[in-house]
């Protein structure tokens, strides 16, 4: 079965929205043009309006689309799951997919976390309902771990879902391929958050030092000094108090 190829029209949308997100992630938003968009396609600014409406409807469809293709990709890499799996596996292969969709739409991602301050209450508001909804995703897997017994009751799921999801998030600004398989830092994403970082040696004295009560609160305080008496006076020479 072969796969219906996308319309000339299509492919100069998509041109355009990643030509966007480019320049999105690289100048921001205010700095970014219609006229600078169009000339990464080699088109004219007024023909971008036969795709587009405006420059606020490119941001948005721009800012979904960094969501949404992960938020997919992970999604349908974990329903591929055996439904017995356990809430573990799950999350080290959401890790994997994250990045692996995250990487290669880079541009997209990228353009959301660094223009998502800049652009105006209306833009956000409509986006709002993607980003809740993938990290309503995020809550609802560590959830499950926690309810499976795999994820400890003192740590909060929003705090760990913001830690998690945050990190992955910021590899497309340091990645490069040259660093070593997506799947390889996936996997030390994983062994982070699973095992942390101490050795059992210093994680076991890690735990003794916080089981101490605290040295400040035991610091002794220091006695007041006693008042000085103030000297006497001295006789002068003339017989008078000097």
């Amino acid at each position: 079965m072969t796969t219906p190829q996308p319309s000339r029209a299509e492919g100069t949308r998509s041109e355009i929205l990643r030509a966007a997100a480019r320049l999105f992630r690289d100048r921001g938003y205010q700095a970014t043009t219609l006229r600078d968009i169009a000339a990464i396609v080699n088109m004219k600014a007024g023909s971008i309006y036969y795709h587009f409406d405006s420059k606020d409807e490119i941001l948005a469809e721009v800012l979904d689309l960094g969501i949404e293709r992960i938020h997919h990709g992970v999604r349908d890499a974990l329903a591929a799951l055996p439904p017995t799996a356990p809430a573990v596996e799950a999350i080290e292969l959401a890790i994997r997919m994250h990045l692996e969709v995250l990487l290669e739409y880079g541009d997209f991602t990228s353009a959301n976390i660094r223009v998502y301050g800049q652009i105006p209450e209306s833009a956000r508001r409509r986006n709002d309902p993607v980003r809740q909804a993938y990290a309503d995703f995020w809550t609802a897997l560590l959830t499950r771990a926690r309810r499976e017994g795999a994820v400890r009751r003192d740590i909060g799921v929003k705090m760990l879902r913001l830690l998690l999801v945050g990190s992955l998030n910021w590899t497309v600004e340091w990645y490069r391929p040259g660093r070593g398989p997506i799947e390889g830092i996936a996997g030390d994403v994983a062994k982070l958050y699973f095992e942390g970082v101490l050795t059992p040696e210093a994680r076991a004295a890690w735990l003794r030092r916080r089981a101490r009560p605290s040295t400040a609160a035991v610091r002794s305080v220091p006695a007041p000094r006693a008042a000085s008496r103030p000297a006497p006076l001295r006789a002068s020479s003339a017989g008078k108090p000097s």
